[in-house]
């Protein structure tokens, strides 16, 4: 029901003992109008935008035994009330915006019939009030996720003899010692995620705990730098079933007894840790274990040839992150039931085995990348229909893309870049429907990009860069949730297509370093979303289109090496250069297991153990789908580098250098109070530089060099504390250098060479009293630089060059007699010697044709 107003419908069902109003906008008079309901025994309440009223009002519900108000908004004073309702067993009220210390006295401790108790996920801090040890029929109590603080050893936490699942996870508490629980015979489920937890070799007393645990989970708990297990206390659990300590220290061998002592584990999760040497199995069969997280570790070594014999239900497997190396088991092929493989990262070599891609017919993820595989991509014998994501990237994989894999037609995901793949690109992959991000990037590629693609109207992210494409770029009008789209480094002719005109969730347009023509068109405007165009090394021309100013979210522009005139946009002013993940956000880049929904259902659903819920946390689950694959490139600095992740996402600048741009610099370029780095040079500029690039706070390389700009340097430039690259070379710069002080102090000559009328520290001319104010033309040497040379220029020079030889030769032969009887003689020898060939020529052709 929703935005339920009354209760008239209701209120004639008198033996109503459930009641679930979950999702819901109550006025004032809701709680007053539940007190109907007498015969009420479970009611749900959760996700309600408000819910206020007294809550006396609830009293009148003697036989209510479950309250559930989870997410919804309560009065900050509900729990100083809430003992009213004494009649409760399970009250649970996480993320309810509550906080404050937990009343002392009234309220929430005269609640003596409680079995379940959630806090979790509010704002509570303090200590935890001694009268909890008054809830002795408590057996589930969840407080994670608050700001508790204080010893648990001397909270009443240790006097609760019927708790059974406790969740500590997350809050401010001293070092937790779990000897202080040792009496809690009926204690299943610990979470302590997020504390710091007392190193037990530190004890002066050893002791033997008095539960057997079911479910035990550590994460970033473990302060002990030498890395060594410090939980005593897991040598005598013989009955786990989900142990998680990842995110510690943990060193030495990897903990095969763990294995051993328990048999019924389902889940182990040691991931991001510090264990070496070899992976030792256990000795017998493991039926249970469904995931096996160990990556981020330093094991070696081979993978046990009976692997998939000891682990034959596993659903998931990540060992990526290791040194282990070696061939993939074909033993592998015994993991029938296996939904995600992750193996990326190690030394594998050989090839994959058949046995695996045949017999793992419930495989959703694979991930081989950054190993040492070669032969063909995929063995022709396969069975993966249900494959959504493939991730080959950096191997040694050669051939061309198989045929096989169109038969794979949920893939969502691929990325088979940096191999050693040819041919060309199959026209079959248009027929995929479900694909979104293709990358094949750093291989041997080589034809046209297939028109086929257009029909992938889901793509999001697509890389082709660093092969040997050529042709014109196919315009894509289905492409209406493309944002990244990497073409760089082919051969790729034609004009920018019109295929990209409506791609507003377009991020990325990276077409740097081909043989493009054209002019940028002035569709460019009607990308809403860009944030990076790179258009450096192409054959493009004509003037920089005022569109490009309506791209307020572009903080990456590379037009350099082109044939761009005109003069610089004033506009440009308008790019706000802000920091956004945007930039380097993939589709699906980050994602936890949970969110691969029907994957791994048996945790996202949560275990139940002998009436125990246990809920597992997505932060230690967290995984790449697709690893990092935005990335560009953009010169800064006097280097071309490579920017990704969160380092993308804080670049910016532009890039307009090896043009044939004019015109003077426009002062407002000064307001890009953001930019990072802004590259001028080689172009016809003019005029002086703007003092109002002393408001570029965030500058880092400032690059004016190669133009025949004039007048003093800003003195007020010296305030750019940022600045690691300062180039003004090669103008007609007069006056004294900047005061040398700050960054400024840092530069040498070279940033200032070619300027004749420039005098002052670290040039060697010194500044006299009286400078000459008048400039001097210098040799732009920016069209040498950058390739480039002036026809007009060349065609008057040839000209002159071989009027001036022929004048010469005449010359010289009217003086010199002998020189003349010679050349004539010469002439006659080469007529007659031309004359007998083709005579000779064409008396043999006159007798073939005649035979």
């Amino acid at each position: 029901m929703q935005y339920l107003d009354g209760f008239e419908r209701l209120s004639g069902l008198s033996k109503l003992e459930v009641l679930d109003f979950t999702g819901n906008y109550f006025n004032e008079s809701f709680l007053s109008s539940l007190g109907q309901f007498l015969s009420l025994k479970k009611l749900y309440l959760r996700d309600n935008i408000q819910l206020d009223g007294p809550i006396s009002e609830l009293r009148r519900l003697k036989n209510l035994r479950e309250l559930y108000l989870d997410g919804s908004y309560i009065d900050k004073s509900f729990l100083s009330k809430v003992g009213v309702m004494t009649s409760l067993n399970v009250l649970t009220i996480p993320n309810c915006g509550l906080n404050g210390s937990l009343p002392i006295v009234q309220g929430l401790c005269e609640l003596m019939n409680l079995r379940e108790l959630d806090l979790s996920s509010n704002d509570f801090e303090g200590i935890l009030p001694s009268c909890l040890a008054n809830m002795t029929q408590l057996r589930i109590f969840d407080i994670s996720s608050n700001r508790f603080n204080g010893s648990v050893d001397l909270s009443p936490l240790p006097s609760l003899k019927s708790l059974e699942y406790l969740d500590l996870s997350d809050n401010y508490f001293s070092p937790i010692t779990f000897s202080s629980f040792f009496n809690l015979s009926k204690l299943e489920v610990i979470f302590s995620d997020g504390n710091k937890v007392v190193d037990e070799t530190d004890l002066s007393q050893r002791w033997v705990p008095g539960f057997q645990l079911k479910a035990f989970s550590c994460s970033r708990c473990l302060s002990n730098k030498s890395g060594r297990i410090t939980l005593r206390f897991l040598h005598y659990q013989f009955d786990l079933q989900v142990l998680q300590l990842p995110h510690n220290n943990l060193a030495g061998q990897f903990p095969t007894w763990l294995l051993e002592n328990n048999t019924r584990l389902e889940v182990l999760n040691l991931r991001n840790n510090s264990f070496t040497g070899t992976l030792q199995l256990p000795s017998h069969h493991m039926p249970n274990l469904s995931l096996l997280d160990i990556s981020f570790n330093h094991i070696q070594g081979p993978i046990p040839t009976n692997f998939g014999l000891i682990f034959p239900n596993l659903e998931f497997l990540n060992i990526s992150k290791n040194h282990f190396e070696g061939v993939i088991p074909s033993s592998y092929g015994n993991l029938t039931s296996l939904k995600i493989l992750e193996m990326s990262s190690n030394n594998f070599s050989g090839t994959i085995p058949e046995n695996l891609i045949k017999s793992c017919s419930s495989l959703y993820y694979l991930k081989l990348s950054k190993n040492h595989l070669s032969g063909q991509l995929i063995p022709t014998n396969f069975n993966l229909t249900l494959l959504r994501f493939l991730f080959l990237d950096n191997n040694h994989f050669s051939g061309e893309i198989p045929y096989t894999i169109s038969n794979f037609m949920a893939l969502e995901a691929i990325d088979f870049s940096n191999n050693n793949l040819s041919g060309t690109l199959p026209r079959w992959m248009g027929s995929m429907p479900s694909l979104t991000e293709i990358a094949l990037a750093k291989n041997q590629l080589e034809g046209p990009i297939p028109v086929e693609l257009c029909n992938l109207k889901y793509l999001s992210f697509f890389d082709l860069s660093h092969n040997n494409l050529s042709g014109s770029i196919p315009s894509c009008s289905n492409w209406s949730d493309i944002i990244h789209v990497h073409l760089n480094k082919n051969r790729l002719t034609g004009p920018i297509t019109s295929g990209f005109k409506g791609c507003s969730t377009l991020v990325t347009l990276n077409l740097r370093d081909n043989y493009l023509i054209g002019n940028i068109p002035d569709w460019i405007g009607n990308l809403s979303s860009l944030s990076i165009l790179l258009l450096k090394e192409n054959y493009l021309h004509g003037k920089i289109p005022l569109q490009l100013c309506l791209l307020e979210k572009l903080s990456l522009l590379d037009l350099s090496h082109n044939s761009f005139s005109g003069q610089i946009p004033h506009c440009f002013s308008n790019f706000t250069h802000e920091p956004t993940y945007q930039k380097s956000e993939v589709s699906r880049f980050f994602q936890s297991y949970f969110e691969m929904s029907d994957m791994l259902s048996f945790l996202h659903s949560a275990m139940i153990m002998n009436g125990v819920l246990l809920n597992s946390r997505d932060e230690d689950y967290a995984f790449s789908v697709v690893d990092a694959l935005q990335e560009v490139e953009f010169s800064t600095k006097n280097n071309s580098l490579s920017y990704k992740g969160d380092i993308l996402n804080y670049m910016s600048g532009i890039d307009l250098s090896c043009n044939k741009l004019e015109g003077e610099i426009p002062t407002e370029l000064g307001d890009l109070s953001n930019i990072h780095a802004l590259n001028l040079s080689f172009n016809n500029l003019t005029g002086s530089i703007p003092t109002e690039f002393s408001k570029l706070k965030q500058i880092e390389s400032l690059d004016l060099s190669h133009n025949n700009l004039d007048g003093i340097i800003p003195p007020q430039l010296v305030e750019l504390n940022s600045l690691a690259v300062f180039k003004v070379a090669h103008n007609n710069l007069r006056g004294t250098t900047p005061e040398r002080k700050a960054q400024f102090g840092t530069f040498d000559e070279s940033s200032y060479e070619g300027n004749p009328l420039l005098c002052g520290p670290p040039l060697p001319k010194a500044c006299t009293k009286t400078e000459p104010s008048s400039t001097i033309p210098t040799d732009n040497e920016g069209d040498e630089a950058c390739g480039f040379i002036d026809l007009e220029v060349f065609y008057v020079s040839f000209a002159v060059s071989y009027v001036i030889m022929l004048l010469a030769i005449v010359a010289i032969l009217y003086i010199n007699l002998h020189w003349r009887r010679a050349w004539f003689n010469f002439v006659e020898v080469c007529i007659s010697t031309c004359y007998y060939f083709i005579v000779t020529s064409t008396c043999k052709l006159s007798r073939f044709r005649i035979v």
